[in-house]
């Protein structure tokens, strides 16, 4: 888990499928890569003009926090994903980056094998141990 790898709007880019995947891995939102899928390069948060002011460069310090894409963002993770954009926010705003990083790294390795489970799967990638009901 690295810090660069979590996003203005609060995803942890390192639990992404196009980041853990093997072949044209996506670096993460904070870099440009011709590997990131068309919909993340293109993204409203991580081009947004009012976050390029803030002093974190997180969303919760912009002042329209939450704005409607990242509420939408928001709801479409809690309902497919089970994971909150605002919670892990609140979470880096309160606790800090690194306090998140270290529960990111204890709530997203795979308790059968150890490796970074992605968010975007119910499997484990590595093991395929099945992880959600």
């Amino acid at each position: 888990m690295r810090k660069t790898l979590i996003a203005p709007c609060g995803m942890n880019c390192g639990i992404c499928l196009a980041f853990l995947r093997e072949k044209n891995t996506c670096k993460g939102c904070r870099e440009f890569d011709v590997n990131k899928p068309e919909y993340c390069r293109k993204c409203i948060i991580i081009h947004c003009e009012r976050l390029k002011k803030t002093a974190s460069k997180f969303c919760y310090d912009c002042e329209k926090y939450p704005c409607k894409r990242l509420r939408e963002l928001d709801k479409r993770y809690r309902n497919k994903y089970h994971m909150s954009m605002l919670d892990n926010l609140e979470y880096i705003r309160d606790k800090g980056l690194d306090a998140f990083l270290e529960m990111e790294g204890q709530r997203r390795t795979c308790p059968y094998c150890g490796a970074t489970l992605c968010i975007h799967r119910d499997q484990c990638l590595n093991c395929k141990e099945a992880l959600r009901t």
